[in-house]
């Protein structure tokens, strides 16, 4: 398949639902890519959906409801199936308009909101799945290209001042605060740009994971511009 994910060694790139959900990860592959070109008009939609709070959550009720152009209709198709599918397949689908995410400015040394290169934690066996079909879009990293940020000696040292117990609990502490989840890029990487309409499972840091989990980020968003999101 020719795309710009082809030749990136972290991603399988698919042409079909199935072989998104059924694609092992294994070695270096924990992204996969159900790469789309897909048609319809996601700005009218974007431009019909109320925005009720910084993050909207977009029932498919309020989404079948909009009185869309022919292009809009395709649009809404689109997401109605994507929808559909991963509901499905097992998976609890939310579609969400974005202005922006709740920033996390509590301290100015580390930050654990979804703008922070991170990975998803899940107590049983699941994946992350996410399509931007409107507006900024989301990133990962190879695992090699980052690091931890509790392992970055300035950071972890503020860390240990900030906390509170004894020494054996620190490393409980930084999971109880989600800090051990967050990554910062090592000089010299290279995120990869999700692109729009591709519908993507990345994966999570759970019990039974065969490899390890992706590093991702959402993006900031472009001025004056809301995103539209499928994610679960």
């Amino acid at each position: 398949m020719d795309n710009k994910f082809s030749d990136n060694s972290k991603v399988a790139v698919v042409s079909t639902f199935s072989d998104l959900i059924d694609t092992a990860f294994k070695g270096d592959i924990n992204a996969v890519c159900w790469h789309r070109d897909l048609l319809g008009d996601f700005k009218e939609i974007v431009s019909k959906i109320e925005l009720k709070a910084d993050l909207t959550v977009v029932s498919m009720e309020d989404l079948q409801a909009l009185e869309l152009s022919e292009k809009g209709s395709m649009a809404r198709a689109v997401i109605l199936n994507d929808f559909q599918l991963l509901t499905d397949a097992g998976a609890s689908p939310s579609l969400n308009l974005i202005k922006s995410y709740e920033r996390d400015e509590e301290f100015d040394f580390i930050s654990t909101d979804v703008y922070s290169f991170h990975v998803d934690r899940s107590p049983i066996a699941t994946d992350t799945f996410l399509c931007t079909y409107y507006g900024a879009v989301s990133e990962i990293l190879a695992n090699h290209q980052a690091k931890q940020k509790v392992l970055l000696p300035e950071i972890r040292q503020k860390l240990q001042e900030l906390y509170d117990g004894t020494e054996e609990g620190f490393e409980c502490f930084l999971t109880e605060h989600y800090f051990d989840l967050h990554y910062q890029a090592k000089p010299g990487a290279i995120p990869v740009n999700l692109g729009l309409g591709h519908l993507w499972r990345l994966a999570v840091d759970h019990p039974e994971k065969q490899c390890l989990p992706c590093i991702h980020r959402a993006p900031i968003e472009n001025n004056g511009e809301y995103r539209l999101l499928l994610i679960c």
